[in-house]
């Protein structure tokens, strides 16, 4: 039985390889343009089930993980900046505010398949232009949600996290991903087969 991440995030493999557990990457291709009316927590577990789907079809038998984090500030989604312009200006929108990360999270074997939704809520320190800046100038956070790495110095853009799983703000919420591995009889801590 084979183990399969659909994502090409280098987040993620990391993450993933924690459990010790081998396990292939496979990049999903999908389009994550959100539907009319789609909310973040809906964005996120659709993006999340369609990854862990598409690649199941293309690889029976295997158990194939699907994961899709989206933020959410005063109601609206927040990106990936793409660059330092754009990450200095979303900082500038979050400082001071509280931010809802969904880290959704879809496992299948083609036939079943388990999800979840594991939310983030971080308050934002009240940031000043250099703070901001010498933060993006140390941590080049471009190609995250909020621009922040918080398993990083991003940490330090924060007055406070509150999640079940401390892992969900990375974008791969661990806790959640071994019960369902659990329920695939895949299970991170049973002993090492020769």
């Amino acid at each position: 039985m084979s183990l399969i991440l659909a994502s090409s995030s280098p987040y993620r493999r990391k993450m993933l390889a924690r459990l010790g557990l081998p396990f292939t990457a496979i990049s999903p291709n999908l389009d994550e343009t959100p539907r009319p009316q789609e909310d973040a927590a809906q964005l996120a577990l659709r993006l999340a089930i369609e990854k862990a789907q598409t690649v199941a079809r293309l690889n029976p038998g295997s158990i194939v993980i699907g994961s899709d984090q989206v933020a959410i500030a005063n109601g609206q989604p927040v990106g990936k900046p793409g660059n330092l312009e754009r990450a200095q200006a979303q900082l500038r929108t979050l400082s001071g505010q509280t931010i809802a990360f969904h880290s959704a999270l879809c496992v299948t074997n083609g036939m079943r398949q388990e999800t979840a939704d594991i939310i983030t809520t971080c308050q934002y320190r009240t940031l000043d232009d250099t703070e901001i800046l010498n933060y993006l100038q140390r941590e080049h956070a471009f190609d995250t949600a909020g621009s922040t790495k918080a398993e990083g110095l991003g940490i330090a853009l924060m007055e406070s996290m509150h999640c079940d799983d401390p892992t969900a703000i990375i974008g791969l919420p661990l806790i959640a991903l071994c019960r369902m591995l659990r329920s695939f009889n895949l299970d991170p801590l049973a002993p090492e087969r020769p």
